[in-house]
């Protein structure tokens, strides 16, 4: 299992705030029902299998799309270990411990 933050930022809008466009991609994540994912104030992180993940980062990007937004940055960041199963609850568990 992969765990990936991903950030999509689109460029060139008429406003200031984003909330509206970076919507359209957490609606498209919110379709998929094998995919875990959790909203934070920088970005979303979404755990599952490595390719579904990289498969619904690429319909977030382009779902951002639209509405004159011409450009599109996204970026990913991917924790994917393969030693042990580890999930989003399990690494922030982790951290806790050792506070």
């Amino acid at each position: 299992m992969a765990i990936a933050e991903v950030s999509v930022v689109p460029l060139g809008t008429k406003t200031s705030s984003l909330s509206q466009y970076v919507a359209r991609a957490v609606k498209v994540l919110e379709q998929e029902k094998d995919i875990r994912y959790e909203m934070t104030a920088m970005g979303t992180i979404i755990e599952g299998d490595l390719d579904r993940i990289l498969a619904v980062v690429k319909k977030m990007h382009e779902g951002t799309f639209g509405e004159g937004v011409a450009r599109v940055l996204t970026t990913i960041k991917i924790d994917d270990r393969r030693d042990k199963a580890q999930g989003m609850k399990e690494k922030v568990d982790s951290l806790k411990k050792k506070l």
